[in-house]
């Protein structure tokens, strides 16, 4: 495969890492920060819209595996959800309970929009290779740019909202920042893909019922799954606390968002290629976990944060930003050599169901974290402000903050690894038992 469709197909990254990013990172604080939101509401303001595209991703996959064109479902979706995005931080009603409902409405209209997006996008890989090791290279590619979508998103986006005059104002061009790179995205994977072959859908199941009854019964897509959704909602969790991390137990309101996205990602760009080498020497299942090892030993280092000096939290970070880059790479490199057995073992091709469950499951992990994020703020007393800048809070909101930022996401990701103790990727290696639909494990 050349070099331009793997490049052409991980610009959709661009979308997906900025949609996947900003909220998780932003939408969380604007809530209680800038709206006056009780932490608890806010959470689950950020939690339902997210949990809507449990229902909405397999739909958005039968609809795509029935009628196909795959990259028309990437051009509409994308371009709508950029729209949408903007409207989530636009601010038209103040702040207060009213402002609250609304930004919660306009985040389920984008959910739903990107749906539409990513079920196909993540399909695609199925159906333009069946190379076990191409699909490894077209994933690095494809988490090289989620890394830099998320660097420039996540780094980037605070600023903006502070160049802006924070508040509102500041949310309103961030927002506008952030749908402009989902275009850059939506486009140059439209294009980049263009030409290339996808498998036609063949025998699609008579109902989404029996769809899902399908991938029920493909034991590695089941265990994958699950320690992928798991895993989902600790580094959600992260991934919330960061602002509040970097306003309370780093005291740098101002740019310590950006520094901590910067140390995160950075080092997780150099080292796809070490990835990519250790996917060849040790097998995708083994980097997988070894990677998942390496980010939760991290989290759980930086609980000392607050008696460490600078530079070592910022090594921590770095570390942790690798061990994710690990889990990326694996974790949807793995997904096509689940897809694929399937194919072989029922003669049918239906790469949408089992995409649209997988980023059903990743969307409702990292909504999850948010929401846990914020119960763990609300049971720790954390304080809301209407002002746009967080108030001063107690030792003991302090606590919560650091806790639900470090040991909480270290704790959801190690243990989920036990879900993959039946996972055998044999079947993934070996021709025969995929073309004998041998059970895995």
């Amino acid at each position: 495969m050349a070099r331009r469709v793997h490049l052409g197909y991980a610009l959709g990254s661009l979308a997906t890492g900025a949609f996947g990013t900003v909220p998780g990172l932003l939408l969380l604080p604007y809530l209680t920060d800038t709206l006056g939101i009780a932490a608890g509401v806010a959470g689950l303001l950020v939690l339902v819209p997210k949990a809507w595209d449990v229902l909405v991703n397999p739909v958005a996959g039968r609809i795509s595996d029935r009628w196909g064109g795959r990259r028309q479902y990437l051009l509409a979706g994308g371009l709508a959800m950029a729209a949408l995005f903007a409207a989530i931080f636009a601010g038209p009603l103040g702040t207060g309970a009213d402002a609250g409902a609304y930004a919660a409405f306009a985040f389920l209209a984008t959910a739903t929009a990107y749906a539409f997006f990513q079920v196909p996008y993540v399909a695609m890989p199925a159906e333009m290779t069946d190379g076990y090791a191409e699909r490894t290279r077209l994933m690095t590619w494809r988490i090289a740019v989620l890394a830099l979508a998320i660097l420039i998103s996540g780094a980037v986006a605070p600023l903006v909202v502070t160049a802006g005059g924070d508040g509102i104002p500041g949310h309103r061009w961030m927002g506008l920042f952030v749908a402009a790179l989902i275009v850059v995205g939506v486009l140059g994977v439209y294009a980049g893909t263009r030409g290339v072959g996808g498998a036609s859908v063949r025998d699609i199941e008579p109902s989404l019922r029996a769809q899902l009854r399908v991938a029920a019964s493909n034991r590695p897509f089941r265990l994958l799954l699950t320690c992928f959704v798991i895993q989902a909602a600790g580094i959600g969790t992260m991934l919330a606390g960061v602002k509040y991390f970097a306003d309370h137990v780093l005291e740098r309101p101002d740019d310590g968002p950006t520094v901590l996205f910067a140390c995160f990602v950075g080092p997780a760009l150099l080292v796809m290629p070490a990835w990519r080498r250790a996917g060849e020497r040790l097998g995708k299942l083994r980097s997988f976990a070894a990677a998942s090892v390496i980010f939760a030993a991290g989290a759980l280092a930086l609980v000392a944060a607050p008696a460490l000096p600078a530079v070592a939290v910022y090594l921590l970070v770095a570390a942790i930003g690798c061990g994710y880059a690990g889990q990326q790479v694996f974790g949807f490199a793995m997904l096509p050599d689940c897809i694929a057995h399937d194919t072989a073992r029922t003669g049918r091709r239906q790469a949408g169901v089992f995409t649209g469950l997988w980023t059903a499951g990743e969307t409702l992990g990292l909504a999850l974290g948010p929401g846990i994020y914020a119960v763990v703020l609300q049971l720790f007393g954390y304080a809301s402000s209407a002002t746009g800048q967080p108030m001063a809070q107690d030792g003991t909101a302090r606590l919560g903050v650091l806790l639900g930022f470090t040991v909480l996401p270290a704790v959801v990701v190690a243990v989920a690894l036990a879900f993959l103790r039946g996972y055998d990727d044999t079947f993934a290696r070996d021709p025969d038992v995929v073309a004998e639909g041998r059970p895995a494990g």
